[in-house]
């Protein structure tokens, strides 16, 4: 799914003086708690995992914080509100992945690990070849999570100070770049963990508060919501539309075939690549038992589920109450539908509010990304493969501190390319690369005892190559007016998602790897495994073989 722009000038939307200011007060506020949070980072273990010092649920509600990003805030309601249930569909899939998460990750993944998901596959493979390939596609999943995050931040603010231009708009982002690195790198995960639980305590009341004043507008009346926005939308100026039946399936994805399948590979990266994103697995080692792990996935399960029936509501009333002109002539497109919905109920101080959290989101998700690509790189490339762990942990800290800065200088960049693109379709493209290139290794280590590095590698970079590829050869990069290169078309792959081919493909691969090595692993390191992971006896020591 793509922004759709329309032609007509966008006003200004709120005071900028007052946006700012507010905006600037979040910014300061959540810089405080960096810095008072990152007085004890000179460890490997306080840098990456926080000392694994935050409670079960401490620890959820980071995790509803670091998943919650403008994705699930700008996008789904952006979605929501020019297409109705087929909008609403990103917000089931969402929360449906982390049942995948719960009942087959999480638990295990917190006793067999120590800093990143290289410390799981690599315990019975060869640990070298296995750590490189699985930063390799930790650093592929947090970028292109991180392009869709930059985009948001770009759009909203863009709106705030009433930004049009390209130009500004991409020096916006820019300063978000920034303001992330310097989170990173004063807070580390303990200052980046402290900021999400704040953020999400922000987000979920904000968004509560809007669900509440807007079901109130209409005596608490769903139906007749729905009934407003669907009148709103058939009276919209724009045939494409005025057409839809946002109360029905397929505004957007009915009608072709090739529509219908590209919902389906939609669905199956949404669902399954929870499991396999990097800086939501990494949550896992932040809390000191099992136990705790299990706590935070509960927790974050409840306070996802009721941020996503918000969403619901607010997409149906911006629909209703703004209108879907409106929303996607402002800057920002689509994902303007949110703080547009606020100025209308509460005017300019409830849009700074409401876009000031937002913006905090956007801060919160990219800093944990960033967090999670900089350990990765530092943790499992420099010092266990480049240097064969003869590293101090002081020097494993560094290296990550200057990958931080590399990644966002990188992201930027991206982040300035995708700017106008749907991030919640954005974070759809995350979850396909999360889903083919780390999800099968995962399961197949911590269920087959047969899986060997053969298997891994294949299925990483098999699952990781076709995505990027058939991405790169989709509509959703180059073909239509709406895509991210809208001057070029090299799109022969017809299908924007490509889930439904990538996943399935990596799995096979695992498998074909597999079987056609002679390699069956030592027994007692796979016996050891498997106690770990169900026990988490000795998950505190080293983890490499």
């Amino acid at each position: 799914m793509t922004t759709t722009l329309f032609a007509q000038e966008a006003t200004t939307v709120g005071n900028p003086v007052t946006n700012i200011a507010i905006f600037g007060v979040f910014v300061a506020v959540t810089l405080y708690i960096v810095i008072r949070a990152s007085k004890k980072n000179a460890t490997a273990a306080e840098f990456f995992t926080a000392g694994r010092a935050f409670t079960g649920p401490q620890n959820g509600i980071a995790i509803a914080g670091d998943y919650l990003s403008a994705a699930s805030f700008l996008g789904i309601a952006g979605a929501i509100a020019v297409y109705g249930y087929d909008g609403f569909l990103y917000s089931i899939g969402f929360l449906v992945a982390w049942l995948v998460a719960l009942l087959l990750v999480a638990e295990l993944l917190r006793n067999a690990g120590k800093f990143t998901m290289a410390d799981v596959l690599s315990f019975r493979l060869r640990q070298r070849p296995v750590r490189l390939a699985a930063a390799t596609t930790t650093l592929a999943v947090c970028l292109f999570y991180l392009l869709a995050q930059m985009a948001g931040a770009g759009g909203l603010v863009a709106l705030l100070l009433n930004v049009t231009s390209e130009v500004g708009q991409a020096l916006v982002i820019a300063v978000v770049g920034v303001l992330m690195i310097v989170y990173v790198l004063i807070g580390g995960m303990k200052g980046t963990t402290w900021v999400q639980i704040v953020k999400a305590v922000l987000l979920i009341g904000g968004a509560a508060m809007m669900t509440v004043w807007v079901l109130g507008k209409f005596g608490a009346n769903f139906s007749e919501i729905l009934g407003v926005a669907q009148s709103a939308i058939s009276g919209s100026a724009s045939e494409a539309v005025a057409t839809r039946d946002v109360l029905a399936p397929g505004a957007q994805y009915g009608g072709s075939l090739t529509s219908q399948v590209n919902f389906i590979s939609l669905a199956l990266a949404l669902v399954l690549g929870t499991a396999g994103l990097p800086h939501v697995l990494m949550r896992f080692y932040t809390v000191p038992t099992a136990k705790e792990a299990r706590r935070s996935v509960v927790w974050a399960i409840a306070l996802i589920g009721a941020f996503y029936l918000f969403t619901l509501v607010l997409g149906y009333g911006a629909a209703a109450l703004v209108g879907a002109d409106a929303i996607l002539a402002a800057p920002g497109g689509q994902n303007a539908a949110a703080p547009l919905l606020a100025f209308q109920l509460g005017g300019t101080v409830l849009l700074a509010i409401i876009s000031a959290v937002a913006f905090a989101t956007i801060l919160a998700v990219v800093a944990g990304l960033t967090i999670t690509a900089a350990t990765s790189f530092a943790h499992d490339i420099y010092a266990s493969v480049l240097k064969k762990d003869q590293v101090t942990e002081s020097q494993q800290v560094r290296v990550s501190r200057i990958t931080v800065v590399v990644l966002g200088v990188l992201s930027i960049g991206l982040g300035i390319l995708a700017n106008g693109q749907n991030i919640a379709f954005l974070v759809a493209l995350a979850f396909a690369v999360a889903a083919a290139a780390n999800l099968p290794t995962i399961i197949y280590s911590l269920y087959w005892p047969r899986f060997n590095t053969r298997g891994a590698l294949w299925s990483m970079y098999g699952g990781l190559i076709s995505t990027i590829v058939l991405i790169v050869f989709s509509p959703a990069v180059s073909g239509t007016a709406t895509s991210m290169l809208p001057n070029a078309d090299f799109a022969w792959f017809p299908l924007a998602n490509p889930g439904i081919v990538s996943i399935p493909l990596a799995f096979v691969l695992g498998i074909v790897g597999t079987l056609t090595s002679p390699d069956r692993g030592d027994p007692d390191i796979n016996a050891e495994f498997e106690v770990r992971s169900l026990t988490g006896v000795g998950a505190e020591k080293a983890v490499a073989h």
